[in-house]
């Protein structure tokens, strides 16, 4: 996890050095838009595999990537004021994000036991039975 995040920064990073010209930045936003919906789709199955409660976090990522697809939109047409507008406001965003809701699946996930690189459970374990949420 640690590492999609590093590399979540660096995406960031490379839309901010990005040029004025918005085909250049278009292409830099697409190669975001792309690792991002895997990051998230990452994180996602890992809930799923794990009975972590998804419904917040899963939907908190399905609103960064309809922003961030709704900006491309602007951004094709050659208007750089949205995506710009957004690499404002990732940062602080994702520091939040992290800080909250990635730190309480990480440590679900060591908790359970469950491996990130195979996405399995140790020998003879299964997948903890749901977690409780309020209602």
């Amino acid at each position: 996890m640690d590492e999609t995040h590093r590399e979540f920064v660096e995406f960031c990073n490379a839309l901010i050095a990005a040029g004025s010209e918005s085909e250049g930045f278009l292409e830099q936003f697409d190669a975001f838009i792309e690792h991002t919906a895997a990051h998230f789709n990452q994180e996602n199955r890992w809930m799923e595999a794990t009975n972590f409660p998804v419904a917040c976090h899963h939907e908190e990522h399905d609103r960064v990537l309809a922003v961030a697809n709704e900006v491309r939109q602007h951004i094709e047409k050659g208007d750089l004021f949205l995506g710009r507008r957004l690499l404002e406001e990732l940062p602080p965003w994702f520091d939040n994000h992290v800080e909250t809701m990635d730190t309480a699946l990480a440590f679900h996930l060591k908790k359970t036991g469950f491996d990130t690189e195979t996405e399995t459970f140790p020998e003879n374990e299964t997948a903890p039975p749901p977690a409780c949420t309020a209602v």
